[in-house]
């Protein structure tokens, strides 16, 4: 051979012998590294491909629209549901949220306190003073207006406290 590379080499002592048996060595590593990676290639070609491919052969975008799909149904459900309790806000500031009721004797000759006065008010303090009395000779029963909390006809003593309980939020606690 009458390479200057290799001349060169063995005038320092190198065989190249060595040289080649190490070309080929490092040929034989990367052979095996190539082999290495195709296999690692394919078992990720098959995954992917499992991946893509639904549990009924459908494609990944046809799952993904139809759950695009869904979405869009569930926030209009949701959006319609938010109307509804929107709704239903409105329609329970308007009901009657605080009660006071007051229950007394009306008259002296009765007893078991079966007369009384019943507050109605919503959330505006707007309602109605139910009041009723009984006697011996019959109930009477009268309804009295409240706006803001207040009422435009005089209340008796057992309807202010009714009104005042009810204002304040007390508890019912008397026996029914």
């Amino acid at each position: 051979m009458n390479s200057p590379i290799l001349e060169y080499l063995m005038s320092y002592g190198v065989d190249p012998a060595y040289i080649m048996i190490g070309l080929i060595a490092a040929v034989l590593i990367l052979m095996v590294l190539y082999l290495m990676c195709f296999i690692k290639m394919r078992k990720l070609r098959k995954a992917y491909e499992r991946f893509m491919t639904g549990k009924d052969m459908e494609s990944m975008e046809e799952i993904m629209w139809k759950q695009f799909d869904r979405i869009e149904i569930l926030e209009e459900a949701d959006k319609e549901k938010r109307r509804e309790l929107n709704g239903l806000s409105e329609t329970v500031q308007n009901a009657f949220q605080k009660i006071g009721l007051v229950k007394y004797d009306a008259f002296r000759e009765m007893s078991g306190k079966l007369s009384y006065a019943l507050a109605l008010l919503d959330q505006n303090d707007n309602g109605v003073i139910v009041t009723s009395m009984y006697s011996r000779d019959g109930c009477f029963s009268y309804a009295k207006g409240i706006v803001m909390g207040e009422s435009s006809i005089n209340l008796s003593e057992e309807e202010e406290e009714a009104l005042k309980k009810a204002i304040n939020g007390d508890k019912i606690t008397e026996a029914l």
